[in-house]
């Protein structure tokens, strides 16, 4: 799917992930936890009430003390005054009380303002613009089942323009395997990040037993060797309900995997073409 194909427009996606400032112990979450989640559910209340955020969701971890939260914006006006209003009203009382690990970026064309507004809150970030791949149906997959999963993977030390351009070829490889072999794979989306070394890939998976057979007998598995040689996955944050054997398989694949369950979570009456339409 080329550019002009694909079929998002002016939209932007954040996945990211908060972390409490004081660890909880064994079995227990700290206090920070507490008001780590209110803080994002009065950040929720106040972003479902703009007509600029098309989605918005907050789910907990699995396993750990974290939430991960993922927005999708209508454009980038609307991104910028999320993060200039809404987000600037509770970036002091959240950053009291948690911390903000990476948060993912995907767009067509994501322009430097967007880079500067989360930057000035203290967000890490890694931005992706849209390079290829396919979205088998625009509309929204059934929540009780589906998955999806947003990673980014970056070139190690050492690496050139020359290993950035080999890394896009094996996930290209990987996306028209996928397609021709995998249809419970939803959508396959990679996104060349800004500034670096790396790719940010984007999945939507039918259900859990679709996500087993897509890194134990499809693409991820078919393509691992060649890409594991050359690149390393920073992040994966899994949205959805993802069958414990799966999260032990991915451990076994070295992969540095969040897992949450569906919280707080909105989509607006149409859905975006982002994360699938409710028409």
């Amino acid at each position: 799917m080329t550019r002009q194909d694909f079929q998002i427009g002016d939209e932007i996606s954040v996945t990211g992930k908060w972390i409490p400032r004081t660890p909880g112990g064994l079995f227990r979450k700290s206090p920070d936890s507490s008001e780590l989640l209110k803080e994002w559910e009065d950040i929720h209340s106040e972003a479902r009430a703009s007509d600029g955020v098309l989605q918005t969701e907050i789910n907990h971890a699995i396993g750990e003390d974290a939430v991960l939260v993922h927005h999708v914006f209508r454009n980038v006006d609307a991104l910028l005054n999320y993060f200039g209003e809404t987000a600037s009203a509770h970036a002091e009382a959240l950053l009291a009380v948690a911390s903000p690990q990476l948060h993912l970026i995907r767009g067509i064309d994501v322009p430097d303002t967007v880079a500067q507004a989360l930057s000035s809150k203290s967000v890490p970030i890694g931005i992706g613009n849209y390079a290829y791949g396919f979205v088998r149906d625009y509309a929204e997959a059934d929540p009780a089942s589906a998955i999806h999963a947003t990673a980014k993977w970056t070139c190690k030390p050492g690496s050139t323009d020359e290993t950035l351009a080999e890394l896009k070829h094996w996930w290209q490889q990987a996306n028209s395997h996928a397609l021709e072999h995998e249809p419970g794979l939803r959508r396959f989306e990679v996104y060349e990040a800004k500034g670096e070394h790396a790719v940010i890939t984007h999945d939507t998976f039918e259900s859990t037993e679709d996500l087993k057979f897509h890194l134990t007998k499809g693409a991820a598995n078919k393509f691992k060797k060649e890409i594991d040689k050359i690149a390393v996955p920073e992040n994966y944050y899994f949205r959805g309900p993802v069958e414990w054997m799966i999260r032990t398989y991915s451990k076994f694949m070295h992969l540095p995997a969040t897992y949450s369950t569906i919280g707080s979570n909105y989509t607006g009456p149409t859905g975006s073409m982002s994360s699938g339409t409710k028409d």
